[in-house]
């Protein structure tokens, strides 16, 4: 099953080349920040022979709607960018796959521009050589960036046969995907593409991709419920971590390993060590307390946290290696300690609740 994704021009304009389509997502760090134990998910013992196919029975994984569309999906999904083609190898591609799909997560998203498209070739030679069974896993890619040439970027009729909304309409007839959402989009946007489809008979998008974690909240948590309840958008939301700040690792300081030393990076490096993100990770630090009262790390407590917001289908995680990503999917066992009176307490830390303006 794939989940096409539109971004708009406008949202995407003032992005690099290399951040185009979706902007940061988690990133690769996993630090603890402390002696907290974390609620980690142990791995099922390797097998011989092919992998039995994971139906996320066992497994622990919790599952949603996507949107208010009969696609389930995994509460927490894989992302690419980055991490595919790129900062990982091939081999520990497969295995971050292999384990996610052991542990029953069955969204994986990527785009034709990360890694200027070895993401998305990775991800199907991976996908390729297991031979799990297509309907087992759903895949969400999105397009707008394309190639070099102009006839290669944007939503035009070249690019992706018609304008965005007859566009999908046709590529969900055609059998190339079974539903489309947007990412980046407004709320307004949004509407507006839905009030098209209803007009003209045509398919309505299901999902909005959309940035979401304790420091960006606005969207995800005061316009798209309002969506989600009109016309049935639900959210799939990406940086969970903040590009890795939400783990206390940085405290002050930038190592070596993050991925802010990257080439191309370097407006993440400044926005880390900007008086703003000096103000976040201190408030990463304030979280340190909690998390070790609910036993867990505060990049656990993080994604617990964005998978209680309203009308979310499923988070997306990006992790550089299969350990990382076990340790992020402690984050489900999580989600159920976080209480009113827990979350009025990180509600205080934060100090800015988002609210509907009048």
């Amino acid at each position: 099953m794939q989940v096409s994704i539109a971004c708009t021009e406008q949202n995407l304009r003032s992005r690099s080349s290399e951040d185009r389509l979706c902007g940061p997502r988690p990133g690769p760090g996993g630090g603890n920040g402390g002696p907290a134990r974390a609620a980690v998910v142990p791995r099922p013992p390797a097998s011989a022979g092919v992998l039995r196919e994971s139906t996320g029975r066992g497994t622990g994984m919790k599952y949603r709607n996507l949107g208010k569309s009969g696609l389930r999906v995994s509460c927490l999904g894989l992302g690419t960018w980055v991490t595919f083609g790129s900062q990982i190898s091939d081999e520990t591609a497969e295995d971050v796959l292999t384990v996610a799909y052991e542990h029953g997560v069955n969204l994986f998203d990527t785009t034709e521009v990360y890694a200027a498209g070895k993401a998305e070739r990775t991800l199907g030679n991976i996908l390729k050589s297991k031979g799990w069974r297509r309907s087992s896993y759903v895949i969400t890619t999105k397009i707008f960036g394309g190639g070099q040439a102009e006839t290669e970027r944007g939503l035009s009729r070249k690019h992706i046969i018609e304008e965005i909304v007859r566009a999908m309409t046709y590529v969900i007839n055609q059998g190339l995907a079974l539903y489309w959402g947007t990412s980046r989009w407004g709320a307004a946007e949004i509407m507006e593409a839905y009030s098209m489809a209803r007009q003209f008979n045509l398919i309505p998008p299901v999902c909005e991709q959309a940035e979401h974690h304790l420091f960006q909240r606005e969207k995800v948590e005061m316009q798209l419920p309002e969506l989600y309840h009109k016309i049935g958008v639900g959210s799939v939301t990406w940086s969970p971590l903040a590009c890795g700040l939400i783990t206390s690792k940085y405290d002050g300081r930038v190592p070596d390993t993050c991925r802010v030393n990257i080439k191309g990076y370097q407006w993440h490096k400044d926005k880390v060590q900007s008086e703003d993100g000096k103000k976040q990770q201190a408030k990463v630090m304030d979280l340190l307390p909690i998390a070790h009262q609910l036993g867990c790390t505060v990049a656990q407590l993080a994604i617990a946290w964005c998978l209680r917001s309203e009308g979310v289908s499923s988070v997306l995680l990006g992790v550089s290696s299969a350990e990382q990503l076990i340790e992020h999917l402690g984050a489900l066992q999580v989600l159920s300690q976080l209480t009113p009176q827990t979350v009025m307490e990180i509600e205080g830390l934060l100090g800015h609740k988002p609210h509907l303006k009048k």
